[in-house]
């Protein structure tokens, strides 16, 4: 299991839309509320690992991990030796999240998605095969990877170091942890809107839920665990948007969290939502911080 991530940790998507001397910022900002990890993806921004060694500098203590780096942005040599790269440089303090991604992700870099899981396994083996002349870090990466369905849950246990799950309720970190088994991380996200009440939270998280709800992997994700086409379609029903979206006050979101630890997640990734894509949740990512119980 990777080390050093604690049990709190902050997925941040506004890290790819500002600046980076403001991301430096912010990411020294986060370690200061005592959160363990910042989790940052890859899409149509920022490269994921040289955004990671960017949010490296910024801070001695923090985790950066990638959620997830793209294995068909890059081939298997280059991705295991730049989180080498960056695992010697600070100390451990890198993970690599890595993962298929979603078909039009995919089909924009001008490959055929197909067989994920096969594409999947032989980057792994590739990755292991590879070999590396630099000076190398204290101890390998430790790798995790993106993974919703039992194949690839059952992959990322057997070898990986565990799992990072996104959009997923509760009841997937539960199902997640048995297939996984004892020893694997499980790093589920979550997203959090501090919202009085329903509506307001809708229209923060609306585009947010009607975007994954759009993609395959996730709509299956969901018809796997029982859910409808009724609450599937149209932006989701309240009921799905109440199990994915964790909204209220602070003490809300610090019980989801609390949900998913009890149902095995290991790590939990609070992805804060605000109402611009652009602005950092500082004010909230403390308020939520100061009522999570120590570690």
């Amino acid at each position: 299991m990777p080390r050093g991530l604690g049990a709190y940790g902050v997925w941040a998507s506004q890290l790819g839309l500002v600046p980076a001397d403001e991301a430096r910022r912010a990411v020294a900002a986060i370690a200061s509320l005592g959160y363990g990890t910042v989790w940052v993806g890859e899409a149509d921004g920022r490269e994921a690992l040289t955004h990671a060694g960017l949010l490296l500098e910024a801070t001695d203590e923090l985790v950066v991990a990638t959620g997830i780096a793209n294995i068909w942005g890059r081939d298997a040599q280059a991705m295991i030796n730049a989180a080498r790269t960056l695992a010697e440089a600070h100390q451990g303090r890198f993970v690599l999240g890595i993962g298929a991604s979603h078909t039009p992700l995919v089909a924009r870099r001008g490959h055929d998605y197909g067989r994920p899981y096969s594409q999947m396994r032989e980057y792994l083996d590739a990755m292991e095969r590879a070999g590396y002349t630099s000076p190398p870090p204290a101890r390998e990466p430790d790798v995790v990877l993106a993974a919703l369905g039992p194949r690839m849950l059952d992959l990322a246990g057997r070898r990986a170091q565990g799992a990072h799950t996104f959009f997923v309720p509760v009841e997937h970190t539960r199902w997640a942890r048995g297939r996984l088994g004892a020893d694997a991380l499980l790093a589920p996200e979550q997203a959090v809107v501090l919202a009085t009440d329903r509506e307001e939270a809708r229209a923060r998280a609306g585009d947010h839920v009607a975007r994954y709800l759009g993609l395959d992997n996730y709509r299956r994700n969901l018809e796997r665990l029982g859910w409808s086409a009724t609450d599937l379609d149209g932006g989701g029903s309240d009921r799905l948007f109440d199990a994915l979206v964790a909204w209220g006050d602070e003490e809300e979101a610090a019980a989801r969290v609390a949900a998913h630890r009890e149902a095995g997640a290991d790590h939990v990734a609070l992805h804060v939502l605000t109402e611009s894509p652009t602005r950092l949740p500082l004010p909230e990512l403390e308020a939520i911080r100061s009522v999570l119980p120590p570690t």
